[in-house]
């Protein structure tokens, strides 16, 4: 063969850095180094598989389709690597968790898989949805754990377990005292709201289609934490995961409020890329996703502590 997998892993390295002087640093070599192994890769081929924009590179065509097949050659190169060397591990996962899972789920998780395989590498990044799917389909992430929907034409979507949005107020909010909130009620509040791209934001103004132009939206954030604390101040109303509130309704510092004409359901999703090699570490961590949610109908009601309790 004319190529290595030194030049395959430089190509992959500069198409996610989209900079040389980037993906130099991520691979530890010379600035120099890195630009003359991409040049003798295309100057091999008498290939062109970046646009040269200033500084920026930016993979063009024949460069996309070549990338998910170089990915999986490398993660397949790693898996034999590792077999040779004789270790059992899963190698590194590279994995993205929007907010709700990853405060509240993913981190657990995380941490029980690395227990069981103490000699494995998980990166754990949190972001929105948005983020996550386009990180995704840059190879930039194995494996993506959201709560919005991905449409993504080369993204494979797994359904992995229902979730159920609430609206909350302060204990001492007026609209506690309700046995029900109507539509008209909840277009008077004041809002304190996650951001645009979230998956919890498009599931709310799913349910407010109709009516989003009289919203009064207050404030956007970025973290549930950060929403909890306004909402207790007193700032005004939200709508965020029940699995996220759990804790919160337990002690009573924040009150679920009925609002029976609002369909605030949803699924979180296990994203990968459909060009992607599942690697072991890949296959195990899903199974083990799916094994923490079986046979639980909603996602507030899944208890990490006793199933991993009974896994020791």
């Amino acid at each position: 063969m004319k190529y290595s997998l030194r030049q395959l892993e430089v190509f992959v390295t500069v198409s996610r850095a989209q900079s040389v002087s980037r993906a130099a640093e991520e691979l530890s070599l010379s600035q120099s180094a890195t630009s003359s192994a991409l040049g003798e890769f295309e100057r091999q081929f008498n290939l062109q598989l970046f646009d040269r924009i200033g500084k920026t590179l930016r993979i063009n065509e024949t460069g996309q389709q070549l990338l998910p097949r170089a990915v999986e050659l490398l993660d397949r190169a790693h898996e034999i690597e590792v077999l040779l060397q004789g270790n059992a591990c899963f190698g590194h996962i590279k994995i993205g968790a929007t907010l709700t899972i990853g405060n509240y789920l993913a981190n657990i998780l995380v941490a029980h898989f690395l227990q069981q395989h103490a000699e494995s590498r998980i990166q754990l990044q949190v972001h929105n949805t948005r983020t996550i799917v386009q990180q995704i389909s840059n190879h930039e992430l194995d494996l993506g754990l959201i709560e919005g929907d991905c449409h993504h034409a080369d993204i494979a979507v797994q359904p992995w377990i229902a979730d159920e949005l609430v609206v909350f107020a302060a204990p001492d909010h007026p609209c506690t005292k309700l046995e029900q909130v109507s539509m008209e009620q909840l277009l008077q509040q004041s809002w304190i709201l996650r951001e645009q791209g979230s998956g919890t934001r498009e599931t709310f103004d799913h349910a407010f289609h109709n009516y989003h132009a009289r919203l009064n939206i207050r404030l956007e954030l970025e973290h549930t934490e950060a929403i909890k604390r306004a909402v207790e101040s007193g700032l005004g109303i939200s709508c965020i995961s029940r699995l996220a509130l759990k804790d919160a309704f337990q002690r009573g510092s924040l009150v679920p409020l009925a609002t029976p004409q609002l369909d605030l359901s949803r699924f979180f999703y296990i994203l990968w890329h459909k060009q992607k090699y599942q690697t072991t570490g890949m296959r195990e961590f899903i199974s083990l996703c799916q094994k923490i949610s079986a046979g639980v109908t909603r996602s507030d009601l899944i208890n990490l502590t006793e199933f991993f309790k009974g896994q020791a």
